[in-house]
Order: C-alpha cells, then sequence, then structure tokens
C-alpha cells in the first residue's frame, strides 16, 4: 500500500465490503464481483442486464431474509393458526385476528375520522414495545394513518368497546419491522380501548 491510488482502493474495497457484509451478503464469486467493476468503469459490454441485476439481487435479499427472519415469521404463522381455534377469536378475510374484550355502545369512526385510544402493544414473547397505558396518556391519531391491522379494526369497532387485536406481519410492519422494537415479520398483539371519535 505504498501509493495514494491504492490505499483508496483498498479503503474503498474494505468499506464496501463492510457494507456488504452487515446487509448480509457473505457468500459471492468475489472474481465476478471484481469483473463487474473493471467491466462497469472500463465501459465494457456488461454480462447482466438491468433486470437481470435487479432480479438477482432481489431473490439473494429474499433468501438473506428469509434465513434471518424465517424463524420469526414460522412463530407467527403458528400462533395465529393456533390462536383462531379458540370461540372467543374473530378472524377477518385479511387474516386479521380480534377478541372483544369490553362492548362498547358509541359510534364507529371512518378511515379518515381522528380517534382517540388507549392501547398495550406487545410481541408474542410478551416484551411492550409500546403502551399508552403504561404511559398513562391516551393517543389521537387519524384512522387511515395507522398500520392496516388498525386501520381494518377501528371502523369495526365502537367507542367504548375494548378489543385485542392479533396483528399479522403483513398487516403490521411487514418485512422491515420498526426501528430496534418491533423486528421484521412480526405477529404483534394490541390491546386497543377507543375512547372517543374526535
Amino acid at each position: 500500500m505504498t501509493s495514494e491510488k491504492e490505499r483508496l482502493g483498498y479503503a474503498l474495497g474494505l468499506n464496501i465490503a463492510k457494507n456488504l457484509q452487515e446487509t448480509g451478503f457473505e457468500e459471492f464469486d468475489y472474481a465476478a464481483f471484481t469483473d463487474a467493476l473493471k467491466d462497469h468503469f472500463a465501459q465494457n459490454e456488461l454480462k447482466l442486464s438491468v433486470p437481470e441485476v435487479n432480479e438477482t439481487l432481489q431473490q439473494a435479499m429474499a433468501k438473506i431474509q428469509s434465513e434471518k427472519h424465517g424463524p420469526m415469521l414460522e412463530e407467527g404463522t403458528a400462533f395465529l393458526e393456533e390462536n383462531a381455534k379458540r370461540d372467543e377469536i374473530n378472524v377477518t378475510d385479511s387474516g386479521l385476528q380480534y377478541r372483544v374484550m369490553n362492548a362498547g355502545n358509541g359510534k364507529s369512526p371512518s378511515p379518515t375520522d381522528q380517534v382517540t385510544t388507549h392501547y398495550h402493544g406487545k410481541l408474542l414473547d410478551g416484551t411492550v414495545f409500546d403502551s399508552s397505558v403504561e404511559r398513562n396518556s391516551p393517543a389521537t391519531f387519524p384512522v387511515n394513518g395507522v398500520i392496516a391491522g388498525w386501520q381494518e379494526a377501528l371502523p369495526m369497532m365502537k367507542e367504548g368497546d375494548k378489543w385485542e387485536l392479533f396483528i399479522p406481519y403483513n398487516l403490521a410492519y411487514g418485512e422491515n419491522g420498526a426501528g430496534g422494537s418491533i423486528p421484521p415479520f412480526a405477529t404483534l398483539i394490541f390491546e386497543v380501548e377507543l375512547l372517543s371519535i374526535n
């Protein structure tokens, strides 16, 4: 590493390698990787088209996600299948599950209404990731401004209702999760009390 160009090339390589590893890409052909760099900068004819590049990367990412988060997905699927067998559980066409804990007799909100709720959210292992109940501070938000599972459940609820929601990952935070507290592919459980429509 005597010249500035050598040092820069090596530093760039290490930086790219670190980023690839953090993303989950560790097993690939290093020679082909180097060929791609050379072909790109030399403006040679590329061995893969743009659609082929995109498809290859999407398939690789899907495999990495499946290997990394497969157990979370499997756990959620198994839980929901078993939970659906309980007599008190209602299952909608989308896969949302809910249990009526207390029945209210007020109005039901529309998707564009603002509502005030008290809620307690946890993962399947019981980890609480968010709770207006624990903060002792009800939350106000538009019905159409929350995750899909809530958007489906709230218009079915009446003021005064308290429901327990069991939300599959695809109606929650999906394949990406949310922040550090909700992992990718996580099935979520919420207790939601609809206090008022504003």
